[in-house]
């Protein structure tokens, strides 16, 4: 049974969600034979305030810009 996790900083919409969670799936049962009703997908959505990169919180770096 494949699981996706997707983490990333909140703010996509629902449409955004559902197309990826479509294409996702039609990916994983192409290119990994796998059965689209075996696919599960989980989006954890982070605030900016609790993410980093480089050294920085994002909600810092969105600061600077």
């Amino acid at each position: 049974m494949p699981h996706i996790q997707i983490t990333w900083i909140e703010g996509r919409t629902t449409e955004q969600k559902r197309t990826l969670v479509t294409k996702l799936t039609d990916l994983m049962v192409q290119e990994a034979s796998a059965k689209p009703e075996s696919v599960t997908i989980a989006f954890v959505d982070v605030p900016a305030e609790s993410y980093a990169s480089n050294g920085m919180l994002v909600a810092d770096k969105r600061k600077q810009k």
